[in-house]
C-alpha cells in the first residue's frame, strides 16, 4: 500500500511545532509584577454544522477571500492504520479543508484515531494513504491534556512570555497578555501564581497561552478530560476564543459539551467504512 504524503507550503522545511508548556529558564526574563486591572469576560454563541463526508470537501474559496486569509489545511483521501497490511484502518478516505477562525471538534470512540489524526494534521505523522497540505500555517501549537506551568509564576507571566519571546517590551507584552486573560475569563486572576489556580483555571490559562503563541494551527487534545463537569463548563465557555487570532483550531474530545462549544464537527465514525468513499464520490 502506497504511503500518504505530507506537504507544507510555508517553506522548504517542516513547520516549527511547539507544545504549550512553560520554560523556567525563559520565564526568568519576566517581571512578575502584573497589572491587575479587571474587565468583563467576553462570550458568544455559535451554531455547529456537522462536517459530513458529502459536504466537507466543498469549503469554498470565496470564504477564504472574505476572511482575507489563504491559511488552510487540505486533507485529501487520508487514511491511517498501525497494521502494516493496511487491513485494519482507523479511518479512511478523509477529505476536507480546514479553515481559519473555525474551531473543529474532532470526535469518535476511544481508539478511533483522534490523537493520531491531530498528529497527521500537524505533520508529525505520515498518513498511510492520501495527502495533507498545510498552506501558510506557520507554527503548530499543541495544547496538552494536563496543564503544565511554573508554580510561582503568575497567570500574567505565562501568557506574556510568548510575546516577550517575539521581542516585545514587557509592558506591551503584558498589555496583550491581559487582553487574552480577559478573553478567557482570567483577568481577575492575573496576579495569581500558577500553583494556586484550579484545574479549570489552569487549563484556560494554557488555552490563552496557545493563542499567545500566534500559531497558525492550534491543536487541543481532550481539554476537559481531567476535569469535573462544573470545571469543564468553565473551559467550554471560552473555546470559541481559541480562533480569535485567525488560527485553525482542532479540538479532540469525548465530551459532548466540548463538542457543542465548537463551531464545526468532524466525527471519525463517518470515515471508518469503505462506503464513505463511494458516498462522497456520488455527491
Amino acid at each position: 500500500m502506497a504511503k500518504g504524503t505530507l506537504r507544507g507550503t510555508d517553506s522548504g522545511e517542516p513547520d516549527r511545532s511547539t507544545s504549550v508548556q512553560s520554560d523556567s529558564k525563559a520565564d526568568s526574563r519576566l517581571d512578575s509584577r502584573p497589572d491587575t486591572q479587571s474587565a468583563a469576560a467576553s462570550s458568544c454563541s455559535s451554531v455547529m454544522p456537522e462536517v459530513s463526508p458529502a459536504s466537507v470537501s466543498s469549503a469554498s474559496v470565496s470564504s477564504l477571500e472574505e476572511q482575507g486569509e489563504g491559511r488552510r489545511v487540505i486533507l485529501t483521501d487520508v487514511g491511517h492504520s498501525f497494521d502494516r497490511t493496511g487491513e485494519d484502518m482507523l479511518f479512511r478516505h478523509l477529505t476536507m479543508t480546514l479553515l481559519p477562525k473555525h474551531v473543529y471538534a474532532l470526535t469518535g470512540p476511544s481508539g478511533s484515531g483522534k490523537s493520531t489524526l491531530l498528529s497527521i494534521i500537524a505533520g508529525w505523522v505520515e498518513p498511510v494513504t492520501g495527502m495533507v497540505e498545510r498552506v501558510d500555517c506557520g507554527r503548530v501549537c499543541w495544547v496538552l491534556q494536563n496543564p503544565h506551568g511554573v508554580a510561582r509564576r503568575t497567570a500574567l507571566d505565562h501568557v506574556a512570555l510568548p510575546f516577550i519571546a517575539r521581542g516585545e517590551r514587557r509592558r506591551d507584552a503584558e498589555t496583550h497578555a491581559m487582553a487574552l486573560l480577559e478573553a478567557f475569563g482570567l483577568d481577575e486572576l492575573a496576579a495569581k501564581p500558577f500553583r494556586d489556580l484550579s484545574g479549570g483555571e489552569a487549563q484556560r490559562l494554557m488555552l490563552a497561552r496557545g493563542v499567545a503563541s500566534h500559531a497558525g494551527l492550534l491543536l487541543v487534545d481532550e481539554p476537559t478530560a481531567q476535569l469535573d463537569l462544573n470545571t469543564a463548563a468553565t473551559v467550554n465557555e471560552h473555546l470559541h476564543n481559541l480562533s480569535m487570532s485567525g488560527a485553525i483550531v482542532v479540538v479532540a474530545t469525548h465530551d459532548p459539551r466540548t463538542r457543542d462549544a465548537c463551531t464545526d464537527l468532524i466525527d471519525l465514525r463517518d470515515w471508518q467504512s469503505e462506503e464513505v468513499h463511494h458516498d462522497a464520490a456520488a455527491a
